[in-house]
C-alpha cells in the first residue's frame, strides 16, 4: 500500500516537473534555441570525494545527471549534444580506475540501448568519436552495437567522445587528407596527368590542388557532417577546454557554472540557453567573420 501511494507520488511530481518544463521551453523558444550543446563533464571524482562516497559512484551519479540533461535538451529541441566522457589522457590514471570507468562505461553503453530508452524515447542516433582502437575490446563492441542498434533514430543526434583528444581528433584528420592527396597524385601520375601537380613547374591552379586547405581538414573530423557547438557547457567552474572539440569551438559560447557535474539540473541549462540568447546576435557576427 505505501508502496503503490509512493509511486503515485513520485508520478505525479514527475508530471509536474514535465509540465513546468514545458511552459518554460515554450518561452525560451520564442528566441534562438542552440542547434548543438557539448558538454564536458567535470567534478564527479571531486563530488564523490565531497560526499565521502565510495571511489565510482561519483560517475554513477554524473552518469543519472547525464541521464537528465539529455532529456531535457531533446525536450527543448535541441538536435545535437555532444559529451566528454573519456580522454585519452584519462588512460594515464591508475590502471584500477581506468579499468573501472570502463566498465562503468561499458554498463551504460548497453543501458543506453535498451528498447525503453530515453534514446529510444526521444528517437536519438548515437556516435562514437575518437581513437575507438584504444578501447578494450568489450567496450569497443559495445559502442559498435549502440551505433548500429540506433542507426534507424532519426529525431536527434548523440555524439559520445571515448579515448579523445582534439590534437589526436586534428592529426587523424591531417593525415587522412595527406593521404588523399597523395593518392590522388599517384592515380593521375599512373594515367600520364600528374605532370602539374608534382613538378616545380606546375602553375598556381595545379598546386592548389596538391595544398591542403581548412575545408579538407574539416571533411575529415570525426564528425564532419554535424554543426558546431553554439554552446560548451562545462562543469566546476572551470574555462578551459582540455582539449575538447578546439577546431570546432571558435566561435561558441562557454558556460561554465560552479557546481560539479551530478549537481548539474534543469535551471542551469537554461542560464546556459538565455546567456545563448543574450549573446546570440555577438556570436553569429563573430561566425560570419571568420
Amino acid at each position: 500500500m505505501e508502496k503503490r501511494i509512493g509511486d503515485q507520488v513520485s508520478n505525479l511530481f514527475e508530471y509536474l516537473g514535465s509540465f513546468l518544463r514545458k511552459g518554460i521551453f515554450s518561452v525560451l523558444s520564442v528566441g534562438p534555441v542552440p542547434d548543438h550543446i557539448a558538454f564536458i563533464m567535470d567534478g564527479n571524482r571531486r563530488y564523490a570525494k565531497k560526499r565521502n562516497l565510495l571511489e565510482g559512484a561519483g560517475h554513477r551519479f554524473g552518469f543519472l545527471a547525464l541521464t537528465n540533461m539529455l532529456r531535457y535538451c531533446y525536450e527543448l529541441g535541441v538536435k545535437y549534444v555532444t559529451i566528454y566522457a573519456f580522454s585519452i589522457d584519462n588512460f594515464k590514471r591508475r590502471p584500477e580506475e581506468v579499468q573501472s570507468t570502463m566498465q562503468l562505461i561499458q554498463a551504460k553503453i548497453e543501458d543506453l540501448i535498451r528498447e525503453e530508452s530515453m534514446v529510444n524515447q526521444y528517437g536519438v542516433r548515437i556516435y562514437f568519436l575518437g581513437n575507438l582502437k584504444l578501447l578494450s575490446k568489450p567496450v569497443r563492441l559495445a559502442a559498435e552495437r549502440a551505433m548500429v542498434a540506433t542507426a534507424g533514430n532519426t529525431k536527434a543526434v548523440l555524439l559520445i567522445c571515448l579515448a579523445y583528444t582534439s590534437t589526436d581528433e586534428i592529426v587523424h584528420a591531417v593525415q587522412e587528407c595527406c593521404e588523399e592527396k597523395r593518392d590522388r597524385v599517384r592515380a593521375l601520375e599512373s594515367n600520364g596527368e600528374g605532370y602539374g601537380l608534382t613538378s616545380p613547374r606546375g602553375n598556381k591552379k595545379d598546386k592548389s590542388k596538391r595544398t591542403i586547405v581548412v575545408s579538407d581538414v574539416e571533411e575529415h573530423m570525426y564528425a564532419a557532417a554535424v554543426p558546431d557547438p553554439d554552446v560548451i557547457i562545462r562543469t566546476s567552474g572551470e574555462t578551459r577546454l582540455s582539449n575538447f572539440l578546439l577546431w570546432q569551438s571558435a566561435n561558441c559560447l562557454l558556460y561554465s557554472p560552479s557546481i560539479f557535474w551530478p549537481e548539474i539540473g534543469f535551471r542551469h541549462l537554461v542560464w546556459a540557453v538565455l546567456d545563448f540568447q543574450r549573446n546570440f546576435s555577438y556570436l553569429k557576427d563573430k561566425s560570419k567573420h571568420s
